[in-house]
Formats: structure tokens, sequence, C-alpha cells
């Protein structure tokens, strides 16, 4: 095998807190391979240190010589004084280059640098690359190429940041949660993107389904200590579990023979010690691996929520536009107790609307909403909560109270509740500066659930959380007695929840589809293939009937005239493309002159295909 990248013995650490230490690993050519660890362990340092963004405090990083790396980092940095043509064109590579003088020279009005271009992007066959520059962009729905970096959302930078990666097909890809911010038909292309690519791929994401999909080896980090996996996240699952059960065997039997080698030191007399040294030395492994058990508690959900009468929520007629924007249209819906219900459509489709209409934050343009009033709504918002940058992780939660209420009854203080949460006591008086990514989202989690709601609303709940904590909350969630609204790219996480969809279908259109998101994605698949079916059968009995008809012999008198007049027709458009073909060639025309001659000889050559095609099959009966 061909290595692409070997990691030995590295460590990284903020202070007193060793973020991980020993990592080793190595990736060879063509392995498309997942990195997994619990937030906080320090996925996303890992990348960075490896993309060169950041220094590791001791270890080596090596790779091939001359190959080239792709970086998607969560928060891209792009120019923001760049439009989005330019950030995508932002390399040196000599196709790049050709483009950019090409777009530049047209910009400029420049016929001497315009000709210089054209030469360059037949050279670099540029032309195709364009193309397929248009294609990704257009897949990741990035339509107007000239919109400034500054006026992006931070989901479209985001995507301008990966389409210009792919485009640049490098050797080796580094992608740090690659699906956030894309909707679900963007993640189902870029998964068949990435399985068909010739590039060698390391990725950090939580998206259980297309972690399956597209890789084929796992890393996990844990406990400072680095598992390989060959094979995908099903695997990977599978395995994970073999391999806790045998270290918790392991630390058991360690457990058992260190009392019995504890015995033995206390009445080992001292001057015979040097006659039992290998004794001493496997007491001392033993301690080591008994002292090895896993010790961190697992994240468990057990929040009591308010209590919830007969009325819930029921919408009536809802409609609700902006401008020529149309989000709802004359929408009902009676909420029942129990339901969990996920949310899908384009970006744009009304979703968010929706959302915000149901929890008072807009109102109607017509239509009733009427809550119930024992309801307690939860609201999980995309874009985050936004701490104060002085506050301490202690500090937000005793801002909403001192004292949880579980489900079981019993009460509990904030301390011992951000514990069951994964919060130590040593991290309660940590800033929230300090906290990573998915920390701050499992902070936010815990400020929800304190509220004790009976009405979930979750608007992409899964960006930034491990694989386990999203476990962890599907469970909760699959056995909470309220109502559950879910908005959410991971598949895997609405197949785990949800019991039937909303459909946003634009135009204020909702569908109510009885099923996840798996059973949904079958139903559009099949009746898209019924669809094509049905117009194949159609253009079949079309041939059928038009090959029963009485076989033609002869051209009829207006077929005559025709065939003489394309004859003629043809003639001259020969004589009118040599001759702008003779200007073009000249070096005399000017710019704006040049490309409109060059447009008329395209539209020369698509009239002479037609009429010579019609030609050709008139002539087979003259």
């Amino acid at each position: 095998m061909i290595s692409y990248l070997q990691v030995e013995e590295l460590k990284k650490s903020f202070g007193d807190l060793v973020l991980f230490e020993g990592v080793t690993f190595g990736i060879d050519k063509d392995q498309k391979v997942a990195l997994v660890a619990k937030n906080g362990t320090g996925k996303t340092s890992l990348l960075n240190i490896i993309a060169g963004k950041d220094n590791q405090d001791k270890g080596k990083i090596t790779f091939r010589k001359d190959i080239k790396i792709g970086f998607l980092e969560q928060n891209p940095e792009l120019n923001l004084n760049n439009n989005v043509i330019d950030e995508v064109f932002h390399s040196s590579s000599e196709i790049k280059n050709a483009i950019l003088e090409y777009n530049k020279a047209i910009s400029l009005n420049n016929k001497d640098l315009l000709t210089s271009a054209m030469e360059k992007m037949e050279h670099s066959q540029a032309w195709d690359y364009e193309v397929k520059v248009k294609q990704i962009l257009s897949k990741l729905k990035i339509d107007k190429y000239d919109r400034q970096i500054s006026t992006l959302s931070g989901g479209e930078k985001k995507r301008v940041a990966l389409a210009s990666i792919l485009i640049d097909e490098p050797d080796l890809l580094l992608l740090d949660e690659p699906t956030n911010h894309l909707d679900l038909e963007m993640i189902e292309w870029l998964e068949n993107y990435l399985k068909s690519t010739r590039s060698t791929l390391l990725m950090v994401t939580h998206d259980r389904y297309f972690l399956d999909r597209v890789c084929n080896e796992i890393i996990e980090m844990d406990n400072s200590k680095i598992h390989q996996y060959k094979g995908n996240y099903s695997y990977f699952m599978k395995k994970r579990e073999e391999r806790l059960h045998n270290e918790e065997a392991q630390v058991e039997k360690a457990k058992n023979s260190l009392r019995k080698e504890e015995d033995w030191m206390r009445r080992m007399p001292k001057a015979r010690s040097h006659k039992a040294k290998y004794r001493i030395d496997n007491y001392y492994q033993l301690k080591d691996i008994a002292a090895g058990g896993r010790t961190e508690e697992e994240m468990k959900i057990n929040v009591q929520s308010s209590r919830m009468g007969k009325k819930i929520v029921e919408i009536k007629d809802l409609t609700k536009t902006f401008g020529d924007y149309v989000a709802l249209k004359n929408f009902n819906y009676n909420f029942t107790r129990g339901e969990k219900i996920g949310i899908v459509g384009d970006n744009g489709a009304g979703k968010s609307t929706f959302l915000n209409l149901i929890t008072g934050n807009l109102s109607p343009d017509s239509g009733i909403i009427d809550v119930g009033q024992t309801i307690v709504f939860g609201y999980y918002k995309q874009e985050g909560i936004q701490f104060k940058p002085d506050q301490k992780v202690i500090d937000v939660v005793q801002e909403i109270a001192e004292v949880v209420s579980l489900g079981d009854g019993r009460q509990m203080g904030v301390k011992e509740f951000l514990n069951f949460f994964l919060f130590p006591f040593d991290m309660h008086y940590t800033p929230i500066s300090k906290l990573s990514g998915g920390e701050k989202r499992r902070l936010y989690l815990v400020t929800v659930l304190m509220r004790k709601p009976n009405f979930l609303i979750l608007d992409e709940p899964t960006n930034d959380l491990d694989i386990m904590t999203l476990g962890v909350l599907e469970e909760y969630l699959s056995t909470f007695d309220g109502c559950v609204i879910i908005v959410s790219h991971d598949r895997f996480f609405m197949d785990q929840v949800v019991d039937h969809l909303f459909v946003f279908r634009g135009d204020g259109d909702i569908k109510d589809f009885p099923g996840n998101y798996s059973h949904y994605r079958e139903w559009v698949n099949k009746a898209e293939k019924e669809s094509q079916k049905s117009k194949l059968e159609k253009g079949n009995r079309t041939f059928y009937k038009q090959k029963q008809e009485k076989p033609k012999t002869k051209l009829s008198f207006n077929e005559k005239r025709e065939f003489e007049q394309l004859e003629k027709d043809i003639a001259k458009l020969e004589n009118e493309k040599a001759s702008l073909e003779n200007e073009i060639s000249s070096g005399t025309l000017s710019t704006d002159s040049l490309m409109e001659k060059s447009n008329r000889v395209g539209e020369i050559i698509k009239l002479l295909d037609e009429k010579s095609d019609r030609w050709l099959k008139l002539s087979e009966f003259v």
C-alpha cells in the first residue's frame, strides 16, 4: 500500500488539560477513514494539526511527497472581499488561472489579454473544467456567483468552501463535519460523490448513514488511545462493544489477581525481594491494568417534563407570506400527546417560519394557533445560544434553577445535574469560551431540558454532538411522552425518533407523510421510477404506432420544395461560417465584435446540424 499520512506519538494540551497523547496511526492511498470520539476529546484539534493550522506539543506528522491536500474546517476562513467565483478559484493551478484570466479579460474588455486567455483555456482544457465547477456549485445550491462572501450566511460560506475543495480534486481530503449546513438532497449527492472520488479521505462526522456508506475504516479516540476498525459504522459499533466488554473483563481479572499479589507483597521478606523481581514487575503491571478501567459516567437524560393537558396545539387555516414568497398557506393540524414529527424540505421552503409561528416568535397573516394552557415549549435553535464571554459553565445553569426535577420524582442540585451530562465538577468553573463546539451544544441542551418542557422543538440538534451523545438523546426522545418536532439533516437520527413527517414542498404546500425519512425516500424513489416507466411506455406506444403506419415511398410536393430550399440554406450558412472564421482569425476585431461574431458562429453550427439532419432524412426518398 502507498502511505499518504503517518501520525506518530502526537500530543496536544491546553495548560493542564491534556487533550490527547500518544496518538499514532497511518492512512494509505484510497482509504476512506472516519475519526470518531466524544466531544472534547480533540477531533477538530487533531485535524487542524494534521492540516498545519495548529501546532502539536509533541510527535511527528509525515505526508507522502508532493501529494495535494484539501482541508474543510468546521468554520472556514474565507476572503470576505472575494465574490463566490473568485473564492472557488482561489488556488494557483494552471486551469484555475486560465479561467480567472479569461474572466478578467472579459470584464476589462482587453482584446490582447482575451486572445492570450482563450489560448490558455484551450491548452489546459479549461472549458470542460468550467462546466464541472458550475455542476458542483449547482449541486450545492450556489447559484449566484457574483455574490460577495461577506454577504453569505455561515452555511453558505461552508458550502462555498466545500465546493472549492472538491473542485480542486486533492489527493487527500480532510473534512470536519462536512454535512453540517447541507440539506438532505445535498448530503445524498455528497455521499455519492465521495464514494466515487479518487481522493483519499479522513473526516470527522456525526452523520451515521453518511459514515456507514462512505467510509471503509474508522479510527476511534478513546481514553487517549487509538483503536482502528477495518469496516463501516455498523461493523465499528459491533466491534466496539466487543472491545469494551473484553477490556472490562481484563480489568476485573487483573483486580482479582492483584488482591493475591498484594497479599504476597505484604508477606514477602525484604531480604528475598531480589529473588522475585519478575513477580514484583508482574504486580505493578497488574496494578496498571486494574486502574485502567473506564471511570467516566455515561450520559443519561432523565428529566421531568411539565404536566400536559388535553389541549396541546391546534392550528387552523394558518397562512404566512413575505411579499411574493408564500411560506404557509391554509395549513391545518391538531397535535396529539406523544407524537414525534420530522420536518423535511429544501432551504427556504418555510420550515423555520413554521417553528417561529408555533412558538409565537412570528405572527401569522391569517389563521389561528391555539396553544393549550399547560404547554411548555422547549425550543432548541439551530444557531445555538449566545453565552456571555466571561460566563462559566455553572453560571449558565444557575441562572435557570438551583434544583432540577428528574423523571423518577427525585430532585438534584444543578452541580450534580451537570455531572449527569458529562460536565464533571472540575469543568463547572471553566469559561464557556474554553469549551469545544460539541460541549457548548450539550450545555445548550441542558438549559433547554432544565425548563421541563412538554413540547420539544429541535432545530438541527445533531450539529456538533458526538455519536455517543446522539444515541443517548435518541433513547430519551423515543420515551418522551410529550410532543416532539425535529428539523434535522441527520437521516439516522430522524429514522430512530420520528413516526411521521411534514414535507415542505414550497409555495406554502405541506404534505403529512406517514413514516420516517427512509420510508419517505423509498416512496419518492418509487414514484420517480413509476413516472419514468410511464414516460417510456408512452414513447414505446408512439413508436409502435408509427411503425404500423404505411411506409413512406416518395416526397410530397411541399417536401420537394423544402428539400431544394435546404440545399440553398446549407450552402449559404457554410459560406457565412467560413467568412466569420476568417474575420475572427484576422486579429483586427474589437473585443465586442469578436464576442458577437463568435456567438454567431455557434448559432450557425447549430443551424447547420439541424438542416443537415433534415436534408439527410428527406434525401432517402428522392
